[in-house]
C-alpha cells in the first residue's frame, strides 16, 4: 500500500507543478514569448563553442556581442547541436521536485530564461557568478545575469542557436586566442564582477 500512496503522491505532485507552470503563462503573456509569437524572426545566430565556454551573437555573419559563459559539467553535458530558441521568460520562476523558487537573489536561472527547441535546456542567468568560465551546469548554458539580461535584449523566439563542441574552421576563427579576444573576455570578467 505505502508504494501505492507514494506513487500517487508523485503524480499529484507532477500535475500541480504542470498546472502552475500553465496558469504562470497564461497569466503573464507579456512575460514570455512563445515560438509562434516571433516564429518568422530569426535574423541573428546565437554561436555557443563548449570547448571555449563562450558565446557570441553574429548578424550577417559578423560578431555584435561575446560572452562568458559556463557550459554542463562531466555528468551532465551540455548538448552540441542546432537548436532554436522556443520561449523567452522575464524574471523566470524555477522549478524542481519539491521546491519552487520564485524569481529573486536564490533563483539558480537568474533573471532571464532563453528555452531552447531541446526540452529541458536553455540559456539563462545564475545566482552562481563564479561558475562563470566552467563545466559546472546541468546542461544548461549560464551567463552572469548582466550579460543575460544584455543577450536577452538581442534575440526573439525563433533565432539559431549553433552549441559546438569541437572546434572547427568557423569556431577557431571566431573563438581563437589572439590579444583583442583576451582583452574583450577580461573587461566582461571585470564588469559582471561589478554588477553582481
Amino acid at each position: 500500500m505505502g508504494r501505492l500512496e507514494s506513487k500517487l503522491k508523485t503524480a499529484r505532485s507532477l500535475a500541480f507543478f504542470v498546472v502552475v507552470i500553465f496558469a504562470a503563462l497564461l497569466a503573464a503573456p507579456s512575460i514570455a514569448q512563445t515560438a509562434t509569437a516571433d516564429a518568422d524572426v530569426a535574423k541573428r545566430v546565437v554561436l555557443v563553442s563548449l570547448v571555449d565556454r563562450q558565446l557570441v551573437v553574429l548578424e550577417n555573419g559578423n560578431v555584435i556581442a561575446r560572452f562568458s559563459v559556463a557550459v554542463g559539467a562531466e555528468a551532465s553535458p551540455t548538448p552540441a547541436g542546432e537548436f532554436r530558441i522556443v520561449n523567452r521568460v522575464s524574471n523566470p520562476t524555477y522549478y524542481r521536485p519539491g521546491a519552487v523558487i520564485p524569481t529573486g537573489k536564490d533563483n539558480p536561472v537568474g533573471t532571464r530564461w532563453l528555452g531552447l527547441s531541446q526540452k529541458g535546456y536553455g540559456i539563462h542567468g545564475t545566482n552562481a557568478p563564479r561558475s562563470i568560465g566552467t563545466a559546472a551546469s546541468h546542461g544548461c548554458i549560464r551567463l552572469r545575469n548582466g550579460d543575460m539580461e544584455r543577450l536577452f535584449t538581442m534575440v526573439r523566439v525563433g533565432d539559431v542557436v549553433e552549441i559546438r563542441g569541437e572546434r572547427d574552421e568557423q569556431v577557431a576563427q571566431i573563438f581563437g586566442a589572439d590579444e583583442d579576444d583576451e582583452t574583450v573576455a577580461a573587461a566582461q570578467r571585470s564588469a559582471g564582477d561589478v554588477a553582481e
